[in-house]
């Protein structure tokens, strides 16, 4: 599989976050997107979220009721194992540039993803790099859907 983008989403609050063509992110997050709780969620070092497609897969797999955009992120990635990503990895899109700064723990807004509510599954402190990750932007731009990218670590 090439490593490219599967799905974009944004919404006015809350999840599941909807999915979107095409995405413009800055340093400000997402365009079209909003954040219920903003001392958890947004800022220059939070402006995107993204989960690797494997992760969705895998919980699908095992039963859980997770769904593209059901864990608030913003991009969902295919073509990239776990563990390619980690604190400080840079992704390149066509003209989007994030660098990711942490992880995403997980919180109870996200529990109708997962059987008996089980969102700690997607926790890096429980499960390393089994998780969502949080972005900088380095350099502004629109995002599509089916976009490759590159990752730099």
């Amino acid at each position: 599989m090439k490593a490219s983008i599967l799905g974009l989403f944004v919404s006015q609050g809350g999840v599941p976050k909807l999915p979107v063509d095409n995405l413009y992110i800055d340093s400000s997050g997402c365009f079209g997107d909003k954040q219920n709780d903003l001392k958890h969620h947004g800022g220059e070092d939070k402006a995107v979220c993204l989960i690797q497609n494997h992760i969705i897969r895998d919980l699908q797999n095992k039963g859980h009721p997770i769904s593209p955009g059901s864990t608030g992120e913003n991009i969902l990635i295919g073509g990239s194992s776990i563990g390619d990503i980690t604190i400080g990895t840079i992704l390149k899109f066509n003209e989007l540039e994030i660098q990711i700064t942490q992880d995403a723990p997980p919180c109870r807004t996200i529990s109708k993803s997962f059987t008996d509510g089980e969102f700690k599954l997607i926790s890096h402190k429980k499960y390393h790099q089994f998780t969502r990750w949080y972005a900088r932007v380095l350099k502004p731009g629109t995002v599509s859907n089916n976009e490759e990218y590159e990752l730099i670590n």
